[in-house]
This record gives structure tokens, sequence and C-alpha cells, in this order.
């Protein structure tokens, strides 16, 4: 079955009315069925005035006996509405004149809304209110509500979705045999249920969405989901690629020159990568590793793979700082082994980016790394074989396919010091293959967190002055680089006059996005030679800046920042083997997420576990960034309340492709439409 649908087939004529239904993401008839209510209000159920139950959502009745415009102590409507000897008070502050019709005297009404205790007695303040006539019955289920836009009324939204019920078909996508082994409703049934639910269903039920036909609907977008990225995942192995064989001469030569040895992970990916490489499709594998688990070392050994199996290499980093660490490190490694290296950064100067340029579309250089500078027109590879994206989750899909672009399907391996729960990896990421380093290389010594309030801001930079003098390097970060009254927030411009000052005997250095490449690269290289003790810095750092010496960092305003970006910050100490501390300055009042997230940050040290924590407080959309635009977001599903759910999404989904293929086709027809063409990447 074939449930696709345009635009077009949505029971509206009016163009006004289609852009409300546009905002609130309904583009066709199916959507306008997947318009689940928020919440549901029983009208089906009347309380006499004196048995209604105080801070509850009740519907009463009587005749008005009362109304007046006030004026005291604001122009308001005040009512009075009598049934037998018990009377309620009603009062709206915002009124219109058809208001005021409805409560002339002698009319019977029936009024929704929430009973207490008033001023006079029992009130209720803006009910909802239907005068009542012979012909007026209760509602036989309750009544749903719901997300709704300016222009757009619940009565018309109710009659527009019962108008798209009518007239669609809602049988079943899935085989009853799927669904009787994991107990599950009929999906026609269910989205009749949750929009005109019976009164004897339990609201909590519905409203915790932990009713049968809540799971069936979460279960069906997440089959969605799984067979969406599966089959991304499967069509892939259609194209081909290169394939990459290597002897491994290159990397015994670049591991025998380094001071270090790989972890068992770290040999685990990298054999997993060959492997990728070696085959006749593009690899496209996530590898993930928490801050300093040696992601860099891995990303050169599968470079220098592409490159003795004859090919180019790339390697794109989001921000130059981080893409300069990358090029000058790997430069310095791959050197020795003969190895041209090109730098493309949107700063080069127009002689220079031309140089380099050249020596990429000439095959001179092996190994090209830069900014997005990469994936532009006119850069141009002989043959790249493989493309490194490092802190993928800053790219937009665009962007990658952009670089992918350069070769004909070259592999792709994508890196990620921000890990990501199992749960997101098994939804989200399901198109990928995914390889993890879990492991930290010998040597490193744990790092101590502190939280310390504003108001000792003295002592720390006393400890600051202590740390220095014992001959240790120090960051001190700051969220701004400019005033912004709003946020109040101190600079980094500020911080670092006020430190110069206060720490007169040390080196105190600046780096800040704004500063050219040039400028930044200099106060870097200072500081890794211990030229600048104390280095003040915005965010900028987050990422790759690795200065063995630096055991201390001050993180100010820390209640601002997001846990992965503490996580990330924290990871620039602890690199050597004396101890490391990381004090998180945060002012004061803090919010309940602010203190949430310090909670997790200072308890925590394992980049999984703050990534989960991580994903619940925020949730899947803040945390996935720039790759939601090539993924359908979950509206219904909870991935971390549903994982049974999610495991069997995922068994059912591999099952369907493999024996119901057209099954399949027409269940992802359903939920997604058109928007299939988004998880081609």
């Amino acid at each position: 079955m074939n449930t696709s649908s345009t635009p077009t087939d949505l029971p509206v004529t009016s163009a006004a009315v289609l852009q409300r239904l546009a905002k609130l993401g309904i583009h066709r008839r199916f959507d306008l069925i997947l318009h689940l209510p928020l919440r549901y209000e029983d009208e089906t159920h009347l309380y006499p005035i004196a048995d209604a139950p105080l801070g509850e959502t009740v519907l009463v009745e009587g005749e008005v006996t009362h109304h007046e415009i006030s004026y005291r102590p604001r122009r308001q409507l005040v009512c009075q509405v009598r049934e037998g000897e018990s009377v309620l008070h009603v009062r709206f502050l915002n009124f219109y004149p058809s208001q005021v019709k409805q409560f002339a005297v002698g009319n019977r009404v029936r009024l929704l809304g929430e009973i207490r205790h008033g001023f006079f007695g029992a009130e209720m303040v803006h009910p909802k209110v239907r005068v009542v006539t012979d012909g007026t019955s209760l509602a036989e289920a309750l009544t749903p509500v719901y997300p709704t836009t300016a222009g757009l009324t619940q009565p018309s939204l109710r009659k527009l979705i019962a108008s798209a019920m009518g007239t669609s078909e809602l049988s079943d996508t899935l085989p009853s045999a799927t669904l009787d082994a994991l107990n599950l409703p009929a999906f026609d049934g269910s989205v009749r249920l949750l929009h005109n639910p019976p009164p004897d269903v339990p609201q909590r039920a519905l409203t915790e969405r932990e009713h049968p036909a809540w799971q069936r609907l979460k279960f069906d977008e997440l089959l969605a989901q799984q067979l969406s990225m599966r089959t991304a995942y499967r069509a892939r192995r259609d194209k081909s690629a290169p394939v990459l064989t290597s002897p491994g001469t290159l990397a015994r030569q670049l591991l025998a020159g380094l001071p270090f040895g790989l972890t068992g992970a770290q040999q685990r990916v990298l054999t997993e990568i060959s492997q990728d490489l070696a085959r006749p499709y593009p690899m496209q594998r996530l590898l993930q590793g928490d801050v300093g688990s040696g992601k860099t070392i891995v990303a050169a050994l599968a470079a220098l793979h592409a490159i003795e199996a004859g090919y180019q290499a790339a390697l794109m980093a989001p921000t130059e700082i981080l893409a300069e660490q990358h090029f000058l490190k790997l430069s310095a490694w791959l050197a020795p082994l003969g190895i041209e290296v090109a730098w493309l950064a949107g700063s080069l100067r127009k002689s220079e980016k031309s140089k380099q340029l050249d020596r990429v579309a000439s095959g001179e250089a092996k190994l090209a790394i830069g900014t997005h500078a990469l994936f532009q027109e006119q850069v141009t590879f002989e043959q790249l074989g493989l493309a490194i994206v490092d802190e993928q989750h800053r790219f937009g899909v665009h962007q990658r396919l952009a670089l992918r672009a350069k070769g004909h399907s070259p592999h792709q391996l994508m890196m990620s010091a921000t890990p990501i729960p199992r749960t997101l990896s098994m939804s989200y990421y399901a198109d990928l293959d995914v390889s993890v380093i879990d492991e930290l290389p010998p040597g490193r010594t744990p790092i101590v967190t502190k939280l310390v309030s504003e108001a000792r801001r003295d002592e720390i930079i006393e400890r600051v002055r202590m740390k220095c003098q014992e001959g240790r390097q120090a960051y001190w970060v700051c969220p701004l680089i400019e005033e912004s009254e709003a946020l109040q927030l101190q600079t980094a411009l500020d911080t670092h006059a006020v430190l110069s000052e206060s720490l007169a005997e040390l080196k105190v250095g600046l780096v800040h996005g704004r500063m050219k490449a040039a400028e930044k690269a200099a106060v870097m290289a200072a500081f890794k030679a211990n030229e600048i003790h104390l280095l003040v810095a915005t965010t900028v750092i987050e990422v790759g800046v690795d200065v063995p010496n630096a055991s201390l960092m001050v993180i100010e305003h820390a209640e601002r920042m997001g846990l992965s970006q503490l996580h990330q910050l924290r990871g620039r100490v602890g690199r050597g083997a004396a101890e490391s501390t990381c004090i998180l300055l945060y002012t004061t009042p803090l919010s309940d997420t602010a203190k949430a997230r310090l909670k997790v940050i200072y308890e925590n040290t394992d980049g999984f576990e703050i990534a989960r924590q991580d994903l619940h407080l925020r949730g899947p959309g803040e945390f996935l960034g720039a790759r939601q635009s090539g993924a359908p977001m979950l509206r219904f599903a909870d991935l971390e309340k549903d994982v049974e759910l999610l495991e069997a999404a995922q068994a059912t989904a591999e099952r369907l492709l493999d024996q119901a293929p057209s099954v399949a086709t027409a269940h992802l027809s359903r939920w997604l439409g058109s928007k299939t063409d988004l998880l081609k990447v």
C-alpha cells in the first residue's frame, strides 16, 4: 500500500489557512492525522456546582442570575451562576461583547474551568462557556486540545482533522503477525482513540504517552526512522568507491618515530577502518572517542592508508584554529616520510591560496587540511580517496556532501569528540558504521573539577599565580569577547587587561575568534613553547589544542555553557602526567538547569555518561545540532523511555527490508512522504 500524498490533498482551499498549517508542520493530509492533542478536556461529565472538586478542570452548569461590567480594581466582566442553593462567581478580565450576551440573566450556561476560592466564594476565571439549549448534550469523548498558531482556532483545527480522518485510508501498513508479536494495537483504532478518547481512558496514560495507542504510534515512527536510515545504509553499498589496499609500510614508519604506541582501542578501530577502505563501496564510518583518546593519530594512519594506495586524503575541521592544529601536527608527523601536506583556509592570501590549490590539483600534496574552504568550487583533487571530517556534528549535511563530491564517491571518516549515547547512535546514526575509542592513552592523570563561586575570584587568581610560578601553564576561558548588557558577562578583553595587571610578573596572552589567523597562530605557538604562562581565551580553544604543560583551567560563567562544551574545554588540560584541575566559576543565582549541568560535569569525567545526561537535559534536537537537517526528528518517541520500542523497531526494519520490501516502502511512504531524499547522505 502506498499512502504518499502531496500538499494539495489537504482539505483546505484558503491560502492563509495553508500558511498557518505549514507553520505547524502540516503539509499533507497525513500530517493532519498525526497532529495529535497536547491535552484533553473532559466535557463528558457534568458536576453539580456544590460537589465540583477544587483545583481541577471541571464542567458545571447553572443559570445566570447576575452580570455587570465592573471597573474596580480594573475593567472586568463579573457574573453569578446559580444551581439550586449553590452560587458560582465567574470573572473575565479580557472579554468581548459576545461574551456579555452569553451571560444575559436567565441564560443557562455550561462552564469548563478550574474552581478556586475567591473573595466572594467559589469562582471561575476565564472558563470556556457554552449557552445550553434543549438540544445541547454532553460530549461522548474527551475534547482534544491541539498545538496551534495565531489565526487557527481549536474548533477549526478539530474540523480539519475530522475531515482528514474521514476521507483517509488508515489501514495498517504492517502485517498482523508483526503487530501480534509486539502486542501492538491496529493503527486506525490507535489514531482515532488519541484524537477522541472515550471518557473511561485514564488521562494520565494519554498525557504520559503510555497508552497502547501511543505505543503503536511511537513504534511506527521509530520503525520509519530505522527503515529510512537502513535503506540509506544499504543504498551506499550499491555505489562504487576506490578499493584502497595498503601494505602498511608508511604507517609502520610513522609509528616507529613516535614517542608513544597505539592503545588496544586505537588498533581495533584502525582495523575496522582498513577493512572498510579495502571494500569496493564507500566507507561511511563515525569515529567517536572521548577528549584526548587519540583520534588524530588514527586519522593520520587512515590518511596514510589511502596515500599508500595511490590516492589523496583530505581532513576538514570546523574552525581555523583546530584545522591549523591538525596541519601543524600532521605536517610534523608526515614530513619525515616525504609526504606533502597542503593547507587551505579562508584567511590565506590569494597568491598562497592559488599555490596550495595547484599542489592539491596536481597531486603533489597527498594530504589537504583545512576548514570549509576545502569544499569550495575551485578546490579540485587529482584523485581523492578518503575524506576525513573532524567534529562532524558542526557541519551541515550539504557541506559534508560537497567534500565527498570532490572525488568519485571517496570513503568518508567522520570524527567526533562528543560521545554519542547508545540510543542516539541506534536511531539517528543507524545509517553509519560506528567505531569507538573507549580507552585513554596511558600516563594521563584524571582531571580534578572544582565548582567555585564568582565571589572567590581573587583566590582563583592567586591559585593561577602559584601554578605558573611552579612552571606550569593555565587557561582562563571567557564566553564573550565584547560587552553585552543583556548577559553582563566578563569579556575576554577586559579579563585579559585585569589579569595582566593582577599577575604582572607573568606573561598573559589572549586569543579569540576575531583575531587574524596569523595572530592566533603566533599566540598559540608562544603558549605551546611556554613563552606565555596564562592564556586568556574564548571558546575557540574548545577542541584540538594540545599543550601538555597546561595543568590548570579556569572557566568563567560556566553556568552559561552546555555540558559538551564544558567537557571539551576541560579536556584541554590533563594532557600530560601532571595533576590537572579545572575550576568552574559560576555566578548566582543559578537556574535549575544550570545547577543540573554543573552537577553532571562535577560528578563525571566519562564523556559517554556526560553525553547520556546531556541528552536527558536537552533532548535529541539540540544534541544533534547540524545533523538534524539530514535526519527526520522524532515527534512522539522518547529515546530514554522507549528503548525497548527502539530495539524492536531496529529488528523489525532489518526483517522487513530483507523479507517484505514492499511493506517497508509503504510504511516509509506513509510516514516520511517526500522527505526520504534527505536521508541519502
